[in-house]
């Protein structure tokens, strides 16, 4: 990487941090994509970002696609590339910003896999007993389909983030935004006897704010969340491929199911685009027109 680009690129990666709060693992991500794609500009003689042109992007995607990366892949890619070449225009950098007229490549939007209602209860109950461990599972279980939260969010909350009284979560999502979440009696519960017990004999006496606990006192890990989910997906005998956002997609369908309007599930799962809620929730076709009809004047 020439000392142009470098210069370039670490100034974006700091406004991405700073000014657009982005995670670490985006972060490193998003390091990953634009090394690749300057190494394959370095070989093509175009050191200094500013000299990049539309053609030499499209190549680069050509190339992207004959190493046998998947369209997913390549569409984040070209996502980071865009973003690097508007910061350099915006920021004064570059005159002319030559992503302008690409166009992403299409992309099947996938249905999520979710776990019937049926699937949920024997998941949740899954975690039982009196155990410090199994009260800390079902509390975390029970929280993140009351929430809908993503793993990282739900790692990352403190105790001053739950209000039991009232009924609700404060998570901070990505970008740094916060928001506020209903949860329900059962999850109420389950948190309220995890916190009453479990998580001080967890705390050992550290004086730790983060609400979920290792065994070893300190905060819990993503994989460990992950782990967790996986296991008593295991016990309750689901035959179904558990993903970390499984929770989450079963807690927007069964809300959609239910009769919820899409903006307040787009608001309770974070989402800034209703588009990006479409595609994580599906609602079947024959209760769309149920609704059809049962709404429309000419229904």
């Amino acid at each position: 990487m020439s000392e142009y680009v470098f210069f370039f690129f670490e100034e974006f990666i700091n406004y991405l941090a700073v000014e657009r709060g982005l995670s670490n693992n985006t972060l490193m991500a998003y390091r990953r994509d634009l090394a690749r794609y300057f190494s394959f500009m370095n070989e093509k003689k175009s050191k200094d970002a500013r000299a990049i042109e539309r053609k030499d992007i499209t190549d680069f995607m050509q190339d992207q696609k004959g190493r046998g990366l998947s369209t997913t892949s390549i569409c984040r890619s070209l996502s980071a590339i865009k973003m690097f070449h508007r910061f350099l225009v915006r920021e004064g950098l570059s005159k002319t910003d030559p992503t302008n007229l690409i166009d992403m490549p299409k992309l099947w939007k996938r249905i999520p896999d979710v776990l019937s209602v049926q699937e949920i209860e024997a998941v949740l109950s899954a975690a039982k007993g009196g155990h410090w461990q199994a009260v800390r599972d079902r509390a975390i279980l029970e929280l993140f389909y009351a929430s809908g939260m993503r793993v990282s969010e739900l790692i990352n909350l403190k105790l001053g983030s739950i209000n039991l009284e009232v009924g609700y979560v404060r998570c901070i999502g990505k970008g740094r935004k916060e928001r506020i979440i209903p949860v329900g009696k059962r999850a109420r519960e389950a948190l309220g006897k995890y916190c009453a017990a479990a998580r001080q004999k967890l705390n050992k006496g550290n004086m730790s704010s983060d609400l979920f606990l290792s065994r070893l006192g300190k905060k819990m890990s993503r994989q460990s969340a992950w782990k967790i989910i996986k296991h008593y997906a295991r016990k309750a005998n689901i035959k179904k491929v558990i993903k970390p956002h499984t929770l989450r997609h079963s807690f927007a369908t069964h809300l959609l199911e239910h009769g919820a309007d899409l903006r307040s599930v787009q608001e309770m799962l974070g989402h800034s685009d209703i588009s990006t809620t479409q595609i994580y929730t599906h609602v079947d076709k024959e209760r769309l027109k149920a609704v059809h009809k049962q709404f429309h004047p000419r229904g």
